[in-house]
């Protein structure tokens, strides 16, 4: 993680890339559409491979760019120039708007399953979890898998917790842990997101030594939180140090945690966490 991640100047918004693409997914995505689709374009016992793919450059000229056909590149045979229009595709995807992007991979994505079936949008997810994007690919259509709103929690979480530096420290680090696109650890982003709401509650109740589930019965008294909302977080808290769970050492390989269990983790610890300094 970079030095501007690390001290929070760089905003979750683009460390989840929501209304954004950088250049590595941008570079990434672009090698999906080279390797993935074009690349793994090959020959029917009906056609040439230079036949599929100049059919597949003629699909995104004329019904992704809606140009006319008479002015699509081709060479002195009058066969499509397959490297003139990948040149001019190459030209406008990296100067796209982001969302313009998405719709190149969406279109290709379909054209892929209509007609040549080589699996690009499972490629494409592979790219788009890497990088931390905020969409996957779900039956051929780009699908927002973060909200706006579960970014705004978490940097909501981070904002507020500059005075609580166990708070914040935890916090920060189970963003880095999820959003590192090099070596995620899913693992350690789920127990430094308990953590940080360990780390309130022990704040909370003045109590430094306080376990979560001992201090929510304090909080609950306190500030008059629901019984069943204070159940309902200590049976979370229970998915993380009970025999089978993440905190566990000696079983760490007993369940398999996924970038999806790590976001609604962080995103679940920061919302209580913003509940409860209301409460305060």
């Amino acid at each position: 993680m970079k030095f501007s991640q690390r001290i929070g100047k760089t905003a979750v918004r683009e460390l989840i890339q929501i209304e954004s693409i950088d250049q590595s997914l941008a570079n990434r995505l672009w090698n999906n559409i080279l390797s993935d689709f074009f690349g793994n374009i090959t020959r029917t016992t009906k056609s040439t491979t230079l036949d599929r793919k100049a059919y597949a450059c003629k699909e995104i000229w004329k019904d992704f760019f809606e140009y006319r056909l008479d002015e699509i590149p081709t060479d002195r045979i009058g066969t499509v120039f397959i490297n003139g229009v990948l040149a001019i595709l190459k030209d406008w995807f990296f100067k796209a708007q982001w969302y313009e992007k998405y719709d190149l991979i969406e279109y290709i994505s379909t054209l892929d399953y209509q007609v040549f079936g080589m699996g690009f949008f499972e490629k494409c997810n592979h790219t788009l979890e890497m990088e931390s994007a905020g969409y996957r690919i779900i039956d051929n259509k780009i699908i927002q898998i973060t909200a706006n709103e579960e970014i705004e929690e978490i940097q909501q979480a981070l904002d507020s917790s500059k005075g609580l530096k166990p708070v914040e420290i935890h916090l920060s680090t189970a963003l880095e842990y999820l959003s590192n696109r090099e070596n995620p650890d899913y693992r350690n982003s789920i127990k430094e997101s308990i953590s940080a709401v360990e780390s309130l509650c022990a704040v909370l109740t003045n109590d430094k030594s306080a376990t979560l589930g001992k201090a929510l019965k304090v909080i609950e008294s306190k500030y008059k939180i629901h019984p069943a909302l204070k159940n309902a977080f200590s049976a979370l808290y229970g998915y993380t140090s009970d025999s089978g769970g993440i905190r566990h050492s000696l079983l760490e390989d007993d369940i398999e945690v996924t970038m999806e269990d790590a976001k609604f983790m962080l995103i679940t610890c920061s919302a209580f966490i913003n509940y409860l300094k209301t409460k305060m």
